[in-house]
């Protein structure tokens, strides 16, 4: 029994110290590939002042030509902390607005561009955190962006097909101009999205029949409408999921 003991030891001893190789190896693997996950990044414009504009990450150009109101597609970076975000006129010139935001791995963002609505007009760009996956089964998400700085606070509305108004109840309820929401989450179905002034039923905004199956992710921007008083809001809607 004693030589039986002795032979078995170091191949015990050699099990042990290759598993824990193995799980050290493939710890190793997890943090590399965590660290070296890439950033997705998208542009939204709703700059009232700004005029044609390109934006750059980090000196290169990742998207040119924009107006208020557009919601670039995603493009993947390589995760970097201080990241440079550049906003400047197609035309050239000195930048509108320079600012340095981390794009963290794993992650989805979009950068926001907004101005004050004054005249000089102060910039400002804002790094939003974008959901990643679909919304649940028979459900959609959408998140709210209210730039509208003449039409103020509003209400949000989903309204189902067939629902009168007057029957509906709110998904937002005052939104201040300047904010944005967290993701709101309701049964998918046909629906007209209606914004009212915070706290009565004056229709600002009434969209046209949006059908929703399921697993929608939305952002919704709200800005002033810039030519005409009827509707005083106009939306535009872009997609964070496909």
């Amino acid at each position: 029994m004693k030589n039986s003991w002795q032979l078995r030891l170091p191949g015990f001893a050699l099990a042990a110290l290759l598993s824990f190789a193995l799980s050290c190896g493939l710890a190793a693997c997890e943090r590399v590939a965590a660290s070296t996950q890439p950033t997705v990044v998208r542009v939204i414009d709703a700059s009232y002042a700004a005029p044609a504009i390109n934006v750059n990450i980090d000196g290169a150009l990742f998207a040119a030509n924009l107006g208020q109101g557009t919601f670039t597609n995603y493009g993947t970076f390589t995760a970097k902390s201080g990241a440079l975000i550049t906003v400047g006129p197609v035309a050239g010139g000195a930048p509108l607005i320079s600012t340095n935001n981390s794009l963290l791995p794993g992650q989805q963002h979009s950068i926001l561009i907004t101005d004050n609505g004054l005249a000089p007009a102060t910039y400002n760009v804002t790094l939003l955190d974008d959901q990643r996956t679909s919304a649940a089964t028979s459900h959609s998400a959408f998140r709210f962006i209210n730039q509208g700085l003449k039409a103020g606070p509003v209400d949000i509305y989903m309204v189902p097909n067939g629902v009168t108004l007057a029957n509906a109840v709110p998904v937002v309820t005052y939104l201040p101009a300047g904010s944005v929401t967290g993701y709101v989450n309701f049964t998918s179905q046909t629906v007209n999205m209606i914004i009212t002034a915070a706290g009565t039923t004056t229709v600002k905004y009434t969209s046209p029949a949006i059908d929703l199956n399921g697993g929608e992710v939305r952002t919704v921007l709200l800005v002033d409408s810039q030519l005409a008083t009827s509707p005083p809001v106009t939306a535009f809607i872009g997609s964070d999921v496909n």
